[in-house]
């Protein structure tokens, strides 16, 4: 084990180098006035995001040139040195720009390094930006750190300039955070921050409970679930498929516990997963998975679960889905798969996830186009050339 480790860090090194001579880069990485080079094997090999992008004759394939906009250039060259050796930079004041940056070109080890640094920093002043932070880039433990610091300081962020920031600036992901407030995840930890110090004796956000798994929560209340009992199996399954939709998983466990059947649909036969999927709440859908909600289930105009994920845009919730093995190319009535809902809307991350998964790019709706022909009519060119 010893020597495999050796020959992981020597070829980590070894591409550091390769990095730092700059021979043979075929690809230039833009990010505002940075201008970086890159090797499109490299880049490909290390993130599904870059070999998405050059297994197809797309623009930045055939050109050779990467045009970034949402990356700083200094955060851009952080990601590419992680990218060529494996070792996390410096992150002192940029961990959050490099933990956006680590979760758009899908570097888990690099992204999961970002979230504790983000919340061994939490402040009053800052939580809210982490929260939001947390909120828009699917990160469980940052976001169970940020919902115990706010709570355990006794809801002062609420009162800060941060958290008036957020609230103009993020409004629907500082929901969310609002949300966790009044129904936070049992057994979450508080970590050790900037303004406890060194002193203070805390558990580290490693031990806190990721929010996106039911598993960690505590039993349902038996209080609430014997109220539910008396209730009639379609008011159950009413109230199943009504809390699904705003996300309330401890209601949904409550429901379930009490005998509510996770089939339940409504009048359009949508499922709770169905409407979980669409809203985009990811703890809501693993409960529901893990109860053995039907992954394929669809509703009265064929949509599955990933067709409404793949409609709203929720990368997450499509991979998560993905990986209960939910069929990519599934198709609805006009012969939508889920790619082709993700091509119309223009919901790139979606898109990716769901080629990553295996999803046909050369799938046909009923009208005769592919995903690419509904994305150039839509005019979302990122996804055109993805699709290419």
């Amino acid at each position: 084990m010893a020597a495999v480790k050796g020959v992981q860090a020597a070829g980590a090194v070894d591409l550091g180098a390769l990095l730092d001579a700059g021979e043979g880069a075929v690809v230039t990485l833009v990010a505002g006035e940075t201008q970086l080079a890159a090797h499109r094997a490299v880049l490909a090999a290390r993130s599904p995001v870059f070999q998405a992008m050059f297994q197809h004759d797309t623009l930045e394939a055939s050109s050779g040139r990467v045009s970034i906009t949402d990356v700083e250039g200094e955060v851009m060259r952080q990601v590419l040195s992680y990218i060529y050796t494996l070792q996390t930079p410096q992150l002192s004041g940029t961990a959050r720009h490099l933990l956006a940056a680590a979760d758009k070109y899908g570097l888990p080890a690099l992204k999961d390094v970002c979230e504790q640094q983000v919340a061994a920093q939490l402040t009053t002043e800052n939580a809210a930006a982490a929260a939001v932070l947390a909120v828009r880039h699917s990160c469980p433990k940052l976001t169970a750190a940020a919902v115990a610091f706010i709570k355990a300081h006794n809801f002062q962020v609420l009162a800060t300039q941060g958290w008036a920031d957020a609230m103009c600036s993020h409004p629907q992901e500082l929901i969310e955070v609002s949300r966790l407030l009044a129904d936070p995840p049992a057994e979450i930890s508080t970590p050790a921050t900037a303004e406890e110090g060194p002193t203070t004796r805390a558990r580290t956000p490693a031990a806190a409970a990721p929010v996106t798994s039911s598993r960690h929560t505590l039993p349902p209340d038996d209080a609430a679930v014997s109220r539910l009992r008396s209730l009639s199996r379609d008011e159950k399954g009413r109230r199943l498929i009504q809390t699904a939709q705003g996300g309330e998983t401890e209601e949904l466990r409550a429901l379930l516990a009490a005998g509510a059947d996770v089939g339940s649909i409504d009048d359009d036969r949508r499922t709770a997963l169905q409407w979980a999927a669409w809203e985009g709440h990811e703890e809501a859908v693993t409960y529901l998975l893990e109860s053995g909600a039907d992954v394929n289930a669809r509703n009265i105009r064929h949509n599955t679960p990933l067709h409404s994920a793949a409609s709203a845009g929720h990368a997450p919730v499509v991979r998560l889905l993905m990986r209960a093995s939910a069929d990519a190319n599934i198709r609805n009535l006009s012969g939508y798969t889920p790619l082709h809902w993700a091509a119309q809307e223009g919901h790139l991350q979606a898109a990716t996830v769901l080629l990553e998964f295996g999803a046909n790019m050369e799938a046909r709706d009923d009208e005769g186009n592919t995903p690419r022909q509904l994305a150039r009519k839509n005019n979302h060119q990122q996804l055109v050339q993805l699709l290419t």
